[in-house]
Formats: C-alpha cells, structure tokens, sequence
C-alpha cells in the first residue's frame, strides 16, 4: 500500500509540474524555437513576471491580439529574434512563427489585405513594402491566420496589398 501511495504521489508531482509548465521552460535559445513552442500551455502569469523568469531568454512582450472568441496571437522577443504564437482559448499554442525583421521601410502588418480590388476575407499577417507614400501597400512576405486549423498559412505575395491602417510597427512604418 505504501508503495502505490508513493508511486501515485511521484506521478503527480510530475504531472502537475508539467501541466503548470509554461512554453518557455526549458526553451534554449538555438533551439528550433517555434516547434518547441507548440503544443505548450502559454504562461498565465503577467508579463512582467514572465520576462523576468526568463531573462535568459532576452524574452520580452510585444503584444497581442484577440482574434476570435477562440483564438488570439501573442508576439514575443525570443533570444534576439520576434516570435508570433496563437494561442487557443485553453491556453495552448497551437502554432508559432518566426516573424521576419520589419522597420519603418518594410513594416509589420496584421488586418484584411486586397487581391484584384477585393478584401481577402482571411487575416493578413505580412512584412509590407512601404517605399512608396502609397495608401495600399505591396507585400513582401506573408500569411493568412487560418482560425478554423489554428495555424499560420504562407500565402504568396504576389497581387497582395494591405492599408497603412493595419501598420503594427511602433513607428507606423511612415
């Protein structure tokens, strides 16, 4: 009997210690980051305590959005690199993505982008090209946010332009 209880209470405390984990731990910088990121439970703590757990890492909130009732996406500083995850209305990361350098030149872009004149009806994740003073801008990279899979999907560039109102880029991308 006393064994059962204390091999019962052994697979507990390991249970509970990874059931509490969140996506950061055990996360090394040179990893392949966005895989060891899925499927995780995200952090449920405030930012602030997070960043200072993990200050190994250089970890640093960069905000987020509510997508749906369902899904929302969180951007992260992750050893020097910005990482986007969405994350499922339980708490776990579905997918994650390495998101590409932006700056004022080429911003970042979250919103309903156009094809041939027409609103997309998928959300538009993408790196734009704002060389020009233009109102729609062309895209340089990008994905749709396909809410039905949780995932990030690459879509093709080509014939896509976006608004300067989703610009996410601090400085506006002006």
């Amino acid at each position: 009997m006393t064994k059962s209880a204390c091999l019962l209470t052994a697979i507990f405390l390991v249970w509970a210690h990874t059931a509490f984990a969140d996506e950061f731990q055990n996360l090394p910088c040179g990893a392949d980051i966005p895989k060891a990121l899925i499927g995780k439970r995200s952090s449920n703590e405030p930012v602030v305590q997070t960043e200072k757990k993990y200050r190994a890492l250089g970890l640093k909130g960069l905000g987020g959005d509510e997508i749906s009732d369902q899904l929302s996406s969180v951007n992260w500083l992750i050893c020097g690199a910005e990482y986007v995850e969405l994350i499922d209305r339980r708490g776990l990361v579905r997918d994650a993505l390495l998101f590409p350098p932006h700056s004022k030149t080429e911003p970042a872009f979250s919103g309903i982008c156009q094809a041939k004149g027409r609103d997309l009806p998928d959300i538009i994740l993408a790196v734009l090209d704002g060389s020009t003073a233009a109102d729609l801008l062309p895209v340089k990279t990008a994905w749709k946010l396909d809410q039905k899979g949780a995932r990030f999907v690459p879509v093709s560039g080509e014939g896509l332009v976006c608004p300067r109102s989703g610009i996410i880029t601090l400085d506006g991308g002006r």
